[in-house]
């Protein structure tokens, strides 16, 4: 495995942390900025949305640039979004802070995981994309936990200065660490990256990935009222079961990222399933302490860890070019909008258990759109094999 690969997993890891920062800190981030903690609320919603929406369009703006030139763009602008964080005196310039960083991090998503795919050989690009994906898993283990305890203990400011540092190491790796290397997939065009988007089929396996992590996080963003309200647990006892629950996302991401590669559409398939099945299995047994931490640590397994399995699945059906992955990623963020959001609306209507089987309905729908590529996979086929992912020449 590249050396590169895990300092790309570095700089995922400061992103995702600064996303997840503010969820930690909302109480003091009000009492700083004079908000509300509903305010506080709309700025993790409009870093969300930020991603989703910008994040393509900063990747146009920087396709005719080398990778890693690519790279070091987006942590600057990241960067200066996160000192402009740190330094916020009012809720409009936190709101302006968090759209910048929001934008940057979608985009280092969508260059990162595709040079992923230019550096590593075609057998262990899943693997590779596992390793650089585990940025994210350990983002949730660690990155949340340990800014929320700077946070407490030094300031909410603080938080952000130590992401800032955390940056500034990932970028200096990434300078000195990965190699220089031309444009993925047709020299940066853009009339040739967006041409793959005429294909019925791209779609079809984008949305799985919204609904793979909509089924997910319509179930872990209520993880702790769910634990609190239903289970029993103490509120003391609860960050000791999410952390619980990031050690089985980091478990289940090297495992998926086994065998993403030989395997994608069969990975994906069981992960559905057993998603389907846990998600269920919590909702009917979250009155029961035991049933209910199994279930939660199962969704841990088989949810957000499918990562590696959807990324090689759409890159196979697309390309690997970085505005391809940077859409995916923009389809995961819809994901994590719509199972929060529509998690709260029935929470309103129908309880706690709602969000539970509302994400048992997204994983099994989202099974259906594997379907189609399961009995292709199971048919006999003639005439030339499939193309092999990302069939660009190896530079490296």
């Amino acid at each position: 495995m590249p050396r590169a690969v895990y300092i790309l997993a570095l700089g995922i890891f400061a992103m995702v942390t600064s996303e997840f920062v503010v969820a930690g800190l909302m109480p003091q981030m009000a009492d700083g900025l004079n908000a509300t903690i509903p305010q506080i609320g709309y700025l993790i919603t409009a870093f969300a949305v930020a991603m989703a929406v910008g994040g393509p369009f900063l990747t146009v703006a920087l396709m005719k640039l080398p990778p890693r030139t690519a790279l070091m763009v987006l942590f600057a602008v990241f960067l200066a979004g996160n000192v402009l964080a740190a330094t916020a005196t009012g809720y409009a310039t936190m709101m302006a802070a968090r759209i910048i960083t929001g934008i940057a991090s979608q985009a280092f998503f969508g260059v990162g995981i595709s040079m992923c795919a230019q550096i590593t050989r075609p057998e262990i690009r899943g693997r590779a994309i596992a390793v650089a994906m585990n940025g994210l898993m350990l983002g949730t283990l660690l990155g949340l936990p340990v800014s929320t305890l700077v946070g407490e203990r030094f300031g909410w400011r603080a938080a952000f200065w130590t992401i800032t540092a955390i940056t500034v190491i990932a970028a200096l790796a990434t300078l000195f660490g990965v190699p220089r290397i031309e444009p993925a997939e047709g020299g940066g065009s853009f009339r040739q990256e967006v041409r793959v988007f005429k294909k019925p089929r791209l779609w079809l396996v984008l949305s799985t990935s919204t609904l793979v992590i909509g089924a997910t996080f319509s179930a872990f963003s209520y993880f702790n009222p769910i634990l609190t309200g239903l289970t029993g647990f103490s509120t003391g006892t609860v960050p000791v079961l999410l952390i619980a629950y990031g050690a089985a996302t980091v478990l289940g991401n090297n495992i998926v990222g086994r065998f993403a590669d030989r395997h994608t559409v069969p990975v994906l398939a069981v992960g559905l399933v057993l998603n389907t099945v846990f998600l269920a299995g919590f909702a009917l047994l979250a009155d029961l302490p035991a049933p209910a931490v199994i279930c939660m640590m199962g969704i841990g397994l088989v949810g957000v860890t499918m990562n590696p399995a959807m990324v090689t699945r759409v890159q196979r059906t697309g390309n690997a070019g970085p505005l391809v992955n940077t859409v995916h990623s923009s389809f995961i963020t819809l994901g994590i909008i719509l199972g929060s959001s529509i998690g709260a609306v029935v929470i309103d209507t129908w309880g706690l258990r709602a969000p539970l089987w509302l994400g048992a309905i997204m994983a099994l729908v989202g099974l259906g759109t594997v379907l189609p590529d399961l009995t292709r996979r199971s048919a006999p086929t003639t005439g030339r094999p499939a193309p092999r992912l990302a069939e660009h020449t190896e530079r490296v």
